[in-house]
């Protein structure tokens, strides 16, 4: 059923925006930190017009569900949730919202860690923007989509993968501040593409042990006196800490770093170490992996044209991505994935696309 059918008449505005994978600057951008993300072909599509009955009516293709809302007294749940965020934050900022009739589809993975409630809300609020002619920009885009996640799904999320979303590319890694929201685009590292598998193990956020790292890492910046982790540069001032803020703590100091080494430029070899430095830190300091995730990885970065590996997201399920030689993603990924789901696991291919 399109919009059309549903609404019985055509959409006035529409509007997407991509998922994310992040190489680098895991669980650093709630730390003040510096992120490497770059968007991925699969979108979000949102169209959306004017309700004529006084009501919000939306509805998700993908999950074939819609909701009607007359009278707002609480978040609603799934995946309106989001929805429902944004036009909040909207009108806190002063914008007029009418009652709306609001279609979603999306080709962006639920719960592979490849942020597809970033991709939703952007999509959410660039087309709001073009339907009301918001006078808002790219950046404040992001800022409301972050504050929708937060205040009304419930994630104590930082800024990176509604920055992403809103200003990334294909073509590029997004260099972030996320302290500073100052950010660059750089190009891929020379003679590599990237290749990313679900595991098969999905994960959501709000129910996993992601507000409580966040808890842990304002905990660690509040006994070493400064305001966030990212502040920390040296990670043996993080010695003095109890278990296990100091292990919390080194991972940030330390991913931090690895960020900025590839600032300076570096080989694909040598950003392939830096991806494996990263994901045996989120596995035995930030402790986020799964099994699966270290299973998955731990063949990738195995294989012959494989440069480095390792879990993107939050963790705690979902997806790896990987850095591998121009021209061989399409083998590497389908090599891996026989050998993964021959232990009977239920991984798939995202990228390349069509495997």
């Amino acid at each position: 059923m399109n919009f059309q059918q549903l609404f019985a008449k055509p959409p006035e505005a529409e509007a997407s925006a991509p998922g994310r994978v992040n190489l680098l600057g895991e669980h650093t951008d709630y730390n003040d930190g510096f992120v490497l993300p770059t968007v991925i072909p699969q979108r979000t599509t949102v169209q959306v017009g004017f309700s004529t009955d006084g009501q919000h009516h939306f509805y998700s293709e993908n999950l074939d569900e819609r909701v009607d809302i007359l009278e707002i007294k609480y978040t609603p749940s799934g995946f309106t949730s989001y929805i429902f965020g944004c036009i909040q934050v909207l009108q806190q900022k002063g914008h007029t919202i009418p009652s709306l009739n609001l279609y979603v589809k999306s080709s962006v993975p639920i719960g592979s860690g490849l942020s597809s409630s970033a991709a939703l809300e952007v999509a959410t609020l660039r087309a709001l923007r073009q339907l009301l002619n918001l006078a808002i920009d790219d950046v404040e885009i992001a800022q409301f989509a972050q504050q929708a996640e937060i205040h009304y799904a419930g994630v104590q999320c930082g800024i990176m993968d509604q920055m992403a979303a809103s200003l990334g590319d294909t073509e590029h890694i997004l260099f972030l501040d996320s302290r500073t929201l100052e950010r660059r685009m750089l190009p891929f590292p020379s003679g590599a593409e990237i290749v990313v598998i679900d595991s098969g193990i999905p994960r959501t956020l709000a129910s996993s042990g992601y507000n409580h790292r966040r808890t842990e890492c304002q905990e660690a910046a509040r006994l070493l006196k400064v305001k966030a982790l990212r502040d920390v540069t040296n990670s043996s001032a993080v010695k003095a800490l109890p278990e296990p803020l100091q292990r919390r703590a080194h991972h940030v100091v330390t991913e931090n770093n690895r960020v900025l080494e590839v600032l300076h430029g570096v080989s694909s070899e040598h950003f392939g170490k830096l991806m494996n430095a990263s994901h045996a830190s989120l596995r035995d300091n930030y402790e986020v992996s799964v099994p699966a995730l270290d299973t998955l990885v731990e063949m990738l970065q195995k294989t012959l044209g494989v440069f480095g590996a390792k879990l993107t997201g939050a963790g705690f399920g979902g997806a790896c991505v990987a850095l591998v030689a121009a021209g061989e993603g399409k083998n590497i990924a389908t090599k891996v994935l026989e050998q993964y789901n021959n232990l009977g696991n239920t991984g798939r291919v995202l990228i390349p696309a069509g495997i």
